[in-house]
């Protein structure tokens, strides 16, 4: 009993919670700044190439170069981000790498940190909870520098604004979450549960025009409208590239149908917006809660570009999700399922064999999340359904 009650106060602090991601923060950062590079003969592949891709986006921006097409001598892949990510990253992009790199991954790290503890009606240990839950993907995605815990910490930041009716807070996470990865968008339905929308909308609008903008300080109106152009035809070729670790993955590989992505997307956002037909409900807690959990775990799960380091958005879903649930029978096997395949498939607790042949060739880390989602979905939008689950705290 006093070994759970110790962890039960470990939990609740969030001294604890926070400390442990600064930890997962700072390792990250360690293991790919002493990892060795790959040598060929044309470039030194650093570890941290996502890293070096956002570097070196600001200063091709300060140069005028064509931020959208490969620079093999620099780093392998392509810059997707908008100018205004690029002028952005400026902020680490003159500091040496070990710090550089060392500061961006703890910004994702706490962003997502500080958006769960922002959260209302959700005690200090279901809070701790989460972090301890989606620690294993939010190392993933630290591990390769990626930008998914910013974006879902401005997610979970903008519904934690609305409900403290902080408009123009919420509008800022928002769009800043759009000129990061584009499918922050979705969150904008959020703001439909909320009053002061033609303020929100207001504030959008001039902090979208604010961040469209910014490169202007560095490049002149030709040189940004021929970077604008080079974006979009990049992000077109890039929508035929794959179908990655999402919904249209799993059916391409168990069907081998081409083509789907599209459909399969329209489908998605139909089903979606399906539960806000249900007017009635959208000043119930609960029901808000889980369109932020659909918009968590709808980003993810029909994005054809999503690779194991997105994950950490959905999975917050999937933990608040879960942790603000009856937790059932059947609910606590999905998470546990979801724990598994979503954020232990990628480690040794599976055999390199199975994940080689079985779970990436047939995407199924997207499997429990796409099941979690369509249970939201059903909770929402469902005739009769009352989203009473856990009602005394979520009112």
């Amino acid at each position: 009993m006093q070994i759970k009650n110790r962890l039960i106060n470990i939990l609740s602090d969030y001294r604890y919670m926070v400390g442990l991601w600064v930890v997962l923060a700072v390792a990250a950062s360690v293991q790919s700044l002493l990892s060795s590079p790959t040598v060929t003969p044309e470039l030194v592949l650093m570890k941290y190439n996502n890293y070096v891709i956002f570097k070196s986006s600001f200063f091709h921006l300060l140069q005028g170069k064509d931020l959208y097409v490969a620079w093999p001598a620099e780093h392998w892949d392509l810059f997707k981000y908008s100018p205004a990510f690029a002028m952005f990253f400026g902020l680490f992009a003159w500091l040496p790498d070990w710090l550089g790199l060392t500061l961006w991954n703890l910004i994702n790290a706490l962003l997502l940190a500080w958006a769960v503890y922002l959260l209302p009606r959700l005690t200090p240990l279901q809070k701790g909870l989460v972090l301890l839950m989606v620690s294993v993907e939010l190392m993933t995605s630290l591990q390769n520098e990626q930008s998914n815990g910013l974006v879902a910490g401005l997610l979970v930041m903008s519904f934690s604004m609305f409900e403290r009716e902080k408009t123009a807070w919420a509008a800022l996470c928002l769009v800043f979450s759009v000129f990061v990865k584009l499918f922050g968008v979705v969150g904008f339905v959020l703001f439909l549960f909320y009053p002061r929308k033609g303020r929100f909308i207001l504030y959008s609008a001039v902090f979208a025009l604010l961040f469209l903008l910014m490169p202007l300080v560095f490049i002149g109106i030709e040189q940004y409208e021929a970077l604008m152009r080079s974006w979009v035809v990049m992000l077109a070729n890039d929508h035929s590239a794959s179908y990655g670790l999402s919904a249209m993955g799993i059916f391409h590989a168990l069907t081998g149908v081409e083509g789907v992505k599209n459909s399969m997307v329209l489908v998605a956002a139909v089903v979606f917006l399906l539960p806000l037909s249900r007017l009635s409900s959208w000043h119930e807690a609960r029901f808000r809660m889980l369109m932020l959990v659909s918009v968590l775990l709808w980003v993810v799960v029909f994005n054809h570009k999503a690779e194991s380091p997105t994950f950490v958005i959905a999975f917050t879903g999937a933990a608040l999700w879960y942790i603000t649930s009856s937790r059932s029978g059947w609910e606590t096997a999905l998470f546990v399922a979801a724990l598994l395949l979503t954020s232990l498939s990628p480690t040794d607790v599976f055999p390199a064999v199975v994940r080689r042949e079985i779970i990436v060739p047939y995407a199924l880390k997207a499997l429990p999340c796409l099941l979690i989602w369509l249970v939201v979905v059903w909770e929402m939008a469902a005739p009769g359904k009352k989203n009473s689950v856990q009602a005394k705290q979520l009112k």
